[in-house]
C-alpha cells in the first residue's frame, strides 16, 4: 500500500470509531423485513417467483468454482465474471438475511477475501482507452456498480464476520476503492452525469456500512462537501422539474438504479434528510417520467444512444417500481408494470407491492395517456411530447423529441419523431450502433458507426439541411442549444396535437414541426398529420427522411432501381453509410405504401415538380457489417421556404395464415398546403368517402386565447387558439 493509502485508511478507521455503529443490515433490507418476507413466502405468487429466481441464481453460483480473474476486455469473460460476482454477492446477502443459511454468508466472505488478495496489486485497467479507468473494469463506471452491489452484500454479513476478517476486507478492498474513486478520480466522482451518480451512490453506501459519515457527506455534497457536486446536485441538474432525464429514457432506466439504491439507504439511515421529498418529490417524478415514455409493450423508445429492446424489466425499473409504490402511494398503473416485470425486489417495498398485486383479481394494463415532459434542469429547454390513442397493444403512439442534446449520449435529431402502432415501432429510430456485452464486436463498446451514422441527423426522421448534420455534428455546439416548445394539447378525443421549434441548428434556417393524431370515424385507425415548416433567407436542399420497417408494397410513381450497381447516397454526415437503391421524381401527390406485421402504412405528401425521391438502405461503407440493413425513403427539395405536409395513414389488414388482405391501398389521396407564413399554416387533406380535413396552425406566439386571422389565395381563415382542425369541411 502507498503511504497516502495507509494515511487514508487510518483516517477512515479513526472516523468510523468515533461514530455510533449502524445496525446491520440497514442499506436495503433489515432483519425484521427479512422475517416478514420469510413468513409471506407461499402467499403471494410474484414474491415467490422473485425469491425462487434469486435463490436459483445464487445456488447455481455456489455450485461452481469461485472465480476472481485478472482484469480483461470490456464485454469479455473476465469483465462478465466480475459482474456476475457482484450480482451473486448482493443476492446472497439478501438470501442470508431472509433464510439465515450461512452458506450464503460464507460465499460472500470467501469471494471478498479473494478480492482482498487481488485489489492491492491492481493499477489502472490496461484497456481503458478513452475511459476513466477502473481497476477491475475498463471504465470506472463498472467499478462503481461493483461497489454499489458489494456494499449491500457486505452490509448483510457485517455482524456475521469476525473482526480480523472485516479488517482484512475493509483495508484491502474497500479502502483501495475509496482511494481510487475519491483521491485518484475525484473529477469523475463530482461529475454531473450517470457515471457520477453511480460513484456517489457507491461511496455513500460503503460509508453507511462502515459508519463513516465523512464518506456519506462527500457522497451527498461532493468531495468538497460544499454542494458543488454529489447526490443532491445530481438530483438538481439531471432532471427537469417534470422528472425527465436529460440523456433520455434508455439511460434513465440505468441511472435510476443508483438514485434509488442510495435514496433508500439515506431514507433508512438519515430519515431527517427526507430524501423522498427532495425537490418536490423529484425521485417520484423521475420514475414516472421514465415509465410514461414507454411503448405499450414496456419497451423504452430508443432516444439518443439506446437499444431498441430495453424494457421495464430492467433492474432499475423493477427496483423503482417497488420503492415508488411504497413511498408515494399505491397506484394501479404500477401494478400494471409489475404484470410485465413478473418480479419484485426482496425487501419491505417489494413485499408491499407483491401483497397488493395478489389481492387484486384483475390487473389492468398501465394507461399513461398523452403527455409532455419539459427538458433541462430548469424546464425551459424544450421537451418531449407523446400523443396516444387507443389502449393496450393496439395503441397508436406518436413521439416527438425537441429537448436538450443529451451530452455525450445525445443524437443530432431535433424535431425527430417515432411512430408506434399495433405492437410495432413502424417508423423507428435507429438507436445506438453497439452490440452491448458482445465482446467480439469491439469489446461490446460503442462502434465507430455510432458516431458516423447512428448519431447523424439522416439516421432519424427529421429534416436534414444541405445534407449536413445539425450543428455540424459538433457535440459542444449542440449542448449549447435546445429545442423550443410551441404548444401541446393531448386532451382531445379525436384530435391531439404538439408543435415545437428548432431555430439554432442550421445557420439562418428556422424549423417548426407540428404533428397531430386524428381519429375520423370514416377511417379505420388514427392518422398522423405532419406539418414541417422551414424558413430561410437563402435557398437550401431539404431532405425529409422516413425510416420504415417491413416491405414496400406500392407507389403511385415510377422509380428507377439500381439493380446491378451499388452506390452511396453521399460522402459524409451519415450519407456515406446509405446505399442508393432507387430514385424517382413526381409532380403528383406522393404516395407509397408498405406492409409491417398485420397492417399497411402509407405516406402521402405534397410535392413540387422539382422533388427528388431516393430509396435508401443502410450498409454502405461498413466493412465489418456493424450496421443493420434497414430501408428508408428520402424526399428532397431545393427551396428557400418549404412546408413538408404529410399524412401517415394506418390501414387495412393482412393475415398470411387465413390468406386475407384487405384495404391495402388506403383512403387518403391528397395533401395540399393552402398557405403558410410566419403567422400560420393552413393545409387540406382529402380522401375517399368524402374525406376533407382542414388544419390551421398558429406559427406565431403560442396562446390558447389568441384570435387568428390569415388570408391565403383570397380565402380568409379564422380561429381562436393555437390550432383548428375541421374533419367535416363542406
Amino acid at each position: 500500500m502507498t503511504k497516502k493509502r495507509i494515511l487514508i485508511s487510518f483516517i477512515i478507521f479513526a472516523l468510523s470509531a468515533t461514530l455510533m455503529a449502524a445496525d446491520h443490515p440497514s442499506m436495503f433490507i433489515t432483519k425484521e423485513e427479512a422475517q416478514a418476507i420469510n413468513n409471506a413466502l407461499g402467499k403471494y405468487p410474484i414474491l415467490d417467483q422473485s425469491f425462487e429466481k434469486m435463490k436459483n441464481m445464487v445456488d447455481a453460483a455456489l455450485a461452481k468454482p469461485m472465480e476472481v480473474p485478472q482484469p480483461g476486455e470490456a464485454g469479455g469473460y473476465e469483465h462478465e465474471r466480475h459482474k456476475q460476482n457482484y450480482r451473486a454477492m448482493q443476492a446472497a446477502g439478501i438470501l442470508f438475511t431472509i433464510t439465515g443459511d450461512e452458506k450464503y454468508a460464507a460465499f460472500i466472505r470467501d469471494m471478498l477475501l479473494k478480492y482482498a488478495d487481488m485489489y492491492p496489486n491492481l493499477g489502472p485497467h490496461p484497456m481503458a482507452k478513452k475511459q476513466a479507468p477502473g481497476m477491475l473494469f475498463h471504465q470506472m463506471l463498472n467499478e462503481t456498480v461493483w461497489l454499489t452491489y458489494t456494499s449491500q452484500a457486505y452490509d448483510c454479513i457485517y455482524d456475521w464476520l469476525d473482526q480480523s476478517t472485516r479488517e482484512n476486507i475493509e483495508e484491502n478492498v474497500f479502502q483501495v476503492i475509496i482511494d481510487w474513486f475519491i483521491e485518484r478520480n475525484h473529477h469523475e466522482f463530482d461529475r454531473i452525469h450517470n457515471h457520477g451518480t453511480w460513484s456517489v451512490c457507491s461511496i455513500g453506501l460503503i460509508g453507511y456500512v462502515l459508519g463513516n459519515q465523512d464518506l456519506v457527506d462527500m457522497a451527498l455534497y461532493g468531495t468538497k462537501k460544499d454542494g458543488s457536486g454529489g447526490f443532491l446536485k445530481q438530483l438538481d441538474l439531471l432532471f427537469s422539474p417534470d422528472g425527465y432525464y436529460m440523456e433520455g429514457p434508455y439511460y434513465v432506466r440505468y441511472a435510476l438504479r443508483p438514485f434509488f439504491h442510495f435514496a433508500e439507504a439515506i431514507h433508512r439511515n438519515q430519515p431527517e434528510l427526507k430524501i423522498y421529498e427532495y425537490r418536490d418529490q423529484i425521485l417520484k417524478k423521475a420514475y414516472y417520467s421514465a415509465v410514461q415514455t414507454t411503448f405499450p409493450n414496456g419497451v423504452f423508445p430508443p432516444i439518443n444512444d439506446a437499444s431498441r429492446t430495453m424494457d421495464i424489466r430492467a433492474p432499475g425499473i423493477v427496483l423503482g417500481n417497488a420503492l415508488v409504490f411504497d413511498h408515494y402511494g399505491a397506484d394501479v398503473n404500477l401494478l400494471g408494470l409489475a404484470k410485465i416485470q413478473k418480479e419484485v425486489v426482496l425487501n419491505r417495498s417489494g413485499l408491499k407491492l407483491a401483497r397488493a398485486y395478489a389481492e387484486r383479481d384483475n390487473i389492468p394494463d398501465s394507461d399513461w395517456g398523452s403527455i409532455e415532459f419539459t427538458d433541462g434542469h430548469d424546464g425551459e429547454q424544450g421537451g418531449l411530447g407523446i400523443l396516444r390513442m387507443g389502449t393496450g397493444e393496439d395503441q397508436t403512439m406518436l413521439l416527438m423529441k425537441y429537448g436538450v442534446h443529451g451530452e455525450g449520449h445525445g443524437h443530432f435529431d431535433k424535431l425527430h419523431f417515432i411512430l408506434y402502432d399495433h405492437g410495432n415501432e413502424v417508423i423507428p429510430d435507429y438507436g445506438f450502433c453497439r452490440w452491448i456485452n458482445i465482446e467480439p464486436k469491439f469489446g461490446g463498446r460503442y462502434l465507430p458507426e455510432n458516431d458516423s451514422y447512428a448519431k447523424q441527423t439522416i439516421a432519424h426522421n427529421t429534416v436534414v439541411v444541405d445534407r449536413i448534420t445539425q450543428n455540424k455534428s459538433n457535440r459542444k455546439r449542440a449542448d449549447k442549444v435546445a429545442g423550443k416548445r410551441h404548444f401541446f394539447d393531448g386532451s382531445g378525443e379525436n384530435v391531439k396535437i404538439m408543435s415545437a421549434r428548432a431555430d439554432d441548428y442550421y445557420p439562418g434556417v428556422k424549423m417548426q414541426r407540428t404533428m397531430l393524431l386524428v381519429k375520423d370515424d370514416r377511417m379505420e385507425y388514427p392518422t398522423v398529420i405532419d406539418i414541417y415548416r422551414l424558413e430561410s433567407e437563402e435557398s437550401h436542399t431539404y431532405d425529409f427522411p422516413v425510416h420504415f420497417r417491413g416491405q414496400l408494397i406500392t407507389t403511385n410513381f415510377d422509380y428507377q432501381t439500381n439493380v446491378s450497381v451499388q452506390k452511396q447516397v453521399g460522402d459524409d454526415f451519415g450519407y456515406q453509410h446509405i446505399w442508393e437503391e432507387a430514385t424517382a421524381s413526381t409532380d403528383e401527390t406522393l404516395k407509397f405504401t408498405w406492409l409491417d406485421g398485420h397492417h399497411y402504412y402509407s405516406l402521402v405528401q405534397e410535392v413540387s415538380p422539382e422533388t427528388e425521391i431516393i430509396f435508401g438502405r443502410t450498409g454502405a461503407n461498413d466493412p465489418n457489417f456493424n450496421l443493420r440493413s434497414e430501408p428508408m425513403i428520402i424526399i428532397r427539395d431545393d427551396a428557400q421556404d418549404k412546408v413538408f405536409a404529410s399524412v401517415f395513414e394506418v390501414h387495412g389488414y393482412f393475415d398470411e395464415a387465413s390468406e386475407k388482405s384487405m384495404n391495402a391501398r388506403g383512403s387518403i389521396t391528397d395533401v395540399n398546403v393552402i398557405g403558410s407564413n410566419a403567422e400560420a399554416t393552413v393545409i387540406e387533406v382529402m380522401g375517399n368517402d368524402d374525406i376533407y380535413w382542414r388544419i390551421c396552425v398558429n406559427n406565431a406566439g403560442a396562446s390558447d386565447s389568441k384570435e387568428n386571422v390569415v388570408k391565403f389565395g383570397g380565402e380568409t381563415f379564422k380561429w381562436t387558439g393555437n390550432y383548428k382542425v375541421d374533419l367535416n369541411v363542406e
